[in-house]
């Protein structure tokens, strides 16, 4: 019988459990897919607590958790052009990826590229896109400078390799225990916590051209005081009440096939790392949210789906 993690009510981790799941179905422009592996991510837990995206539908309960997967097209609805049984494709699911099947809309999947393996391919339509979202919304030359917050997790990772990538120098920061992390990836390390802006200035005595948040809250209140151009400042970890509010903007997703093959071809090409340094099985579920959930995170964390 098919399983999936799923979430009973809105609350904390007492309210998850695996279950069994009928085999879903696609409808029209879907597909169905054989999950092998899923991403981790911090809205996942979010929408546990009752979160969701502005003007989004509500949950159906139980809500099966997980918003990016890889896997293979087991079938296809109607409607659909360009897939077939037996693809291996990765994107995001309509309704949770923590499970042996999942249903994808076709408009925001993609095939996943033979050089990427399934693990990988489920790391990137949430924290991967969103970063190559983010670094073209601001739209900086080569030899700019970006700040990053939490660049140590999911998001942030992918975001100082992409910025890297587009020749963009960037301050990244993330707790002391990340330092040697953050810097391998070709970013100045700056330390999280309490006089940010300070230790910013010291590195960037220059100034920074622009802010790419993961953080939210008062980090984001501290990174925009030192822009001049608050067009500039973009976040993900914040409201866009909150972004709006000191002159900025949340990180405008895209959410089509065409940015998460663009990814993709980043990770084939070698300017790219998914950084997925724990996978869990999906009897493993809880202990991979509470890794991500608890913000001991270091990189993606994947759950893996037996076949």
């Amino acid at each position: 019988m098919p399983k999936a993690y799923v979430f009973t009510r809105y609350g904390g981790p007492e309210t998850e459990a695996l279950v069994e799941q009928t085999r879903p179905g696609p409808g029209p422009g879907q597909v169905l897919v054989a999950v092998r592996a899923a991403g981790v991510n911090p809205v996942d837990w979010k929408q546990r607590t009752g979160y969701r995206r502005p003007g989004g539908p509500a949950r159906e309960l139980p809500a099966v958790f997980g918003n990016e997967v890889a896997g293979v097209v087991e079938e296809v609805g109607a409607d659909v052009s360009g897939f077939a049984v037996g693809d291996e494709v990765f994107g995001n699911p309509v309704a949770g990826g923590y499970a042996t099947y999942a249903v994808l809309p076709v408009a925001v999947t993609a095939h996943k590229p033979a050089a990427l393996s399934f693990v990988d391919a489920a790391a990137l339509p949430v924290a991967a896109a969103t970063a190559y979202d983010g670094v073209r919304q601001l739209d900086l030359p080569s030899g700019a400078t970006v700040l990053i917050t939490g660049a140590g997790g999911g998001v942030g990772v992918a975001a100082v390799q992409i910025a890297r990538a587009y020749g963009v120098r960037v301050i990244g920061v993330a707790s002391d225990g990340k330092k040697d992390f953050v810097e391998s990836l070709g970013a100045v390390h700056v330390p999280s916590g309490p006089g940010l802006a300070e230790r910013v200035r010291a590195a960037a005595p220059e100034g920074v051209d622009a802010v790419f948040d993961l953080v939210g809250d008062g980090v984001l209140e501290e990174a925009a005081t030192l822009l001049t151009d608050r067009t500039k400042l973009i976040t993900a970890g914040a409201s866009q009440e909150a972004a709006e509010r000191l002159g900025g903007a949340r990180v405008a997703r895209a959410r089509t096939a065409a940015v998460l093959d663009e990814v993709a071809k980043l990770v084939v090409d070698g300017r790219l790392r998914p950084f997925v340094t724990q996978s869990f099985p999906l009897e493993g579920a809880a202990e991979a949210l509470r890794t991500v959930e608890d913000g001991h995170a270091r990189g993606k964390i994947v759950i893996e789906v037996a076949i």
